[in-house]
């Protein structure tokens, strides 16, 4: 099939006298609009099929608010991918808005209850979702500056969830776009430094027929419908086109406030499901078009576990989907997307993975697209699906091998250091650049952190299950009870692990990515798939904040150490090179260094040591020094400072321990501290020169220079892409 040449006659297009309407459905022998009324009455009109394919029709007199949707007529042959079933009132693709849901006990099936190939021709128009007609308004205003990735503090959260239970955002706006841009939510995400929120998908979508069965619906919001219309229901004013403006004013208020916004945007399956569900848009368009076939055309061929995949090997299909993400950078004001389970988006016609897909490259190519982030979660569930580390320089990648390491790591599943160090200079055998990985210990599926280490097992039964849904794989640790206690000491070692996950995560190379509510000790009860809890369980619970204020001020320190040290977040990946001023002196020190603690580098024998709970990770440029010491053992451990050329003093900056653990004056050079169990100490060093002494005599102190590659050892290499000496 060939792509539609103009997309801009797609959609509802408002004009002098009336409205354009287009739907591209190169397969149908015949389109109706269906112009639809507030009591559902229709008016239905022909359109004109053009040659590539589009349907088009204007319709005097039309203005914003219209309802509409489609009638598309075809043959009926499941045999052969065709499914066109004029019965069914279809959602338009392009559409900017959808109002209304789905009555799941209507005839919203495109066949019987007797056959899947058998069609049914009852109508659907009182059960199905409708299409509106939006007044065309301009962009929201546009941030300063779109930081570069490694500068970027990602926040994943919730439209809904975040402010649904907000103390101080006014009860008719919780859960909406305005109750998220409200003055007092952007308050605290500066407090503790995010700079980029990333939101769960807002893209209008609907809930699976199995989930309304069972009393509970999509929370999430991974089921899209609507490929260019934001979710009506979190519109705090109506969903005629107000989603719309309201989205827009809450970009706008973000971006005043320094903050990016990226999407979690799902292309991989639509809302339909497989053949067996409902008829709500693409289906009724072109089944065979929209979606990926099985060889004989009658089976959805399924790599996303959700019924379908969207075949974007179609040139049509691939256009749909840039055409909204370029709608939602130039109107919508976004700056950048995260693509559920992107390989889905680059097989090919054999269903075949292609790093060359032309999604991707269209991306590159793109002079709107190319100009905004593209993360990817690497993974779909069909044949070779796993690509972590394949996606190239253009984009970033949720880093799952992060996640797993330092969970295992900080329970005490691992045995020694060496991958520790590989996850904490940015992954370099995975990705080609520090700002590929994404980092993050938790996410909207899992535990979150506090669940993390309060449940060694999900807790599940509220999904209606059987608690057989949601991962067995959770790597956590309750810290030695099951679920909430009043044990001060079982609670205190919780909130220290809470803050070493978080130091962790803020003072490693790569993009941090914080589950949002983290700061503030957001708990799940231990339900670790809430994808179908539109309730406390899901929302954040705001009214726990002061229990966890300790976790939420150093959230705070940490970003703004990272962000006061760019030695925390290179763009480049640190290859033990010896740091050298800007008039040419060597320094004697490096920019990435690994200590033992003992007073020396990392050797052989170190790495290989798998009792080794200690590591210290030392980083410099040419004016700043920052040592972070990582301990996840049970007992403490005596450390020496490096020599007086690696930083004249040390000061902690941040700590995950308790008040009084650690030293707040400046330690000398070579000096020893008590690195306290369980622990992370960050220190910040003073490479000003030192005050001379009148008094001194003799020669100058001789530098101690880095040890080269090859005095480390050969495990340095994996460790660091370190060219050999």
């Amino acid at each position: 099939m060939t792509a539609p040449v103009d997309s801009s006659v797609l959609g509802a297009t408002l004009m002098d006298g009336g409205c354009r309407f287009g739907l591209w459905a190169p397969r149908a022998t015949g389109v109706e609009l269906a112009l639809v009324n507030t009591d559902r009455s229709q008016m239905n009109v022909d359109m004109a099929k053009a040659p590539d394919g589009v349907w088009i029709v204007f319709v005097p007199g039309i203005t914003a608010g219209q309802l509409y949707g489609y009638r598309v007529h075809g043959r009926w042959d499941p045999d052969h991918g065709m499914r066109f079933n004029p019965a069914k009132l279809l959602v338009d693709p392009y559409a900017r808005a959808i109002t209304a849901g789905v009555d799941y006990s209507g005839p919203i099936l495109d066949h019987t209850d007797r056959s899947n190939y058998a069609a049914d021709t009852r109508d659907s128009a009182r059960s199905v979702p409708l299409s509106v007609v939006v007044e065309n308004s301009e962009p929201p205003e546009p941030i300063s500056r779109r930081r570069p990735i490694d500068e970027c503090v990602i926040y994943e959260t919730h439209v809904k969830g975040y402010t649904r239970l907000h103390p101080s955002v006014p009860e008719h706006l919780r859960g909406t776009y305005a109750g998220l841009a409200y003055p007092a939510v952007i308050e605290h995400l500066r407090k503790v430094g995010v700079n980029t929120i990333e939101l769960l998908p807002i893209q209008q979508f609907v809930s699976e027929p199995f989930v309304i069965g069972k009393g509970l619906k999509n929370y999430w919001g991974y089921n899209t419908l609507g490929f260019f219309a934001p979710h009506a229901a979190y519109c705090s004013v109506g969903t005629l086109g107000d989603q719309v403006r309201e989205f827009k004013e809450m970009v706008t208020a973000f971006h005043r406030a320094g903050i990016e916004v990226i999407l979690d945007v799902v292309y991989n399956h639509t809302g339909e499901g497989g053949h067996e569900g409902p008829t709500l848009s693409f289906r009724g368009i072109d089944h065979s078009g929209y979606y990926r076939l099985t060889n004989d055309l009658r089976n959805d061929y399924d790599v996303t576990g959700c019924g379908n995949s969207v075949n974007t090997a179609n040139p049509g299909v691939l256009q749909m989907v840039l055409d909204s993400l370029r709608y939602w950078v130039s109107e919508m004001g976004v700056d950048g997307f995260r693509y559920d389970l992107a390989t889905t988006l680059i097989r090919d016609a054999t269903h075949s993975v292609d790093q060359n897909h032309p999604f991707k490259q269209a991306l590159v190519d793109d002079p709107v697209l190319s100009q905004v982030k593209h993360i990817a979660e690497p993974w779909d569930l069909g044949p070779y699906g796993y690509q972590v580390g394949s996606w190239g320089e253009d984009w970033s990648e949720w880093n799952d091998h992060y996640r797993d390491y330092m969970r295992d790591f900080w329970r005490g599943a691992v045995g020694g250091v060496q991958e520790l160090a590989a996850r904490l200079s940015g992954s370099a055998d995975l990705f080609v650049r520090p700002g590929s990985s994404v980092n993050f210990i938790d996410a909207h599926d899992g535990f979150t952190l506090r669940d993390l280490v309060t449940y060694d097992m999900k807790h599940n039964r509220d999904n209606g299950e059987g608690n057989h849904d949601g991962s067995n794989d959770n790597r956590s640790w309750n810290c030695g009870w099951e679920g909430e206690t009043d044990d001060p000491g079982i609670n205190a070692l919780r909130h220290r692990q809470v803050r070493n996950f978080l130091a962790t995560l803020m003072t490693s190379t790569g993009v941090p990515m914080i589950a949002a509510g983290d700061e503030i000790g957001r708990t799940q009860q231990g339900n670790n798939n809430a994808y179908c809890q539109d309730s406390p369980i899901s929302w954040v619970d705001w009214e726990e904040a002061d229990e966890w204020s300790d976790v939420t001020e150093l959230t705070a320190a940490l970003t703004r150490l990272r962000a006061a040290h760019p030695t925390l977040r290179p763009p480049v990946y640190r290859h033990h090179n010896e740091i050298v001023t800007a008039d040419g002196e060597r320094t004697g020190r490096a920019d990435l260094t690994w200590l033992s603690g003992y007073g020396g580098q990392m050797v052989t024998d170190e790495w290989h040591d798998s009792s080794r709970t200690v590591l210290g990770k030392y980083t410099s440029d040419r004016d700043e020094a920052v040592l972070v010491w990582y301990n996840r053992g049970a007992e403490p451990v005596e450390v020496t400072l490096p020599q007086a050329n690696w930083s004249r003093t040390w000061t902690v900056a941040a700590h995950t321990g308790e008040p009084g653990e650690l030293p707040e004056g400046p330690l000398d050079a070579e000096a020893t501290m008590t690195l306290p169990q369980r622990c992370v100490v960050i220190m910040e060093g003073d490479l000003s020169p030192a005050p001379e002494d009148p008094d001194a005599e003799g020669p100058e102190e001789e530098i101690e220079e880095p040890l080269t590659s090859a005095e480390l050892g050969p495990d340095w290499a994996q460790i660091s892409p370190v060219t050999a000496e």
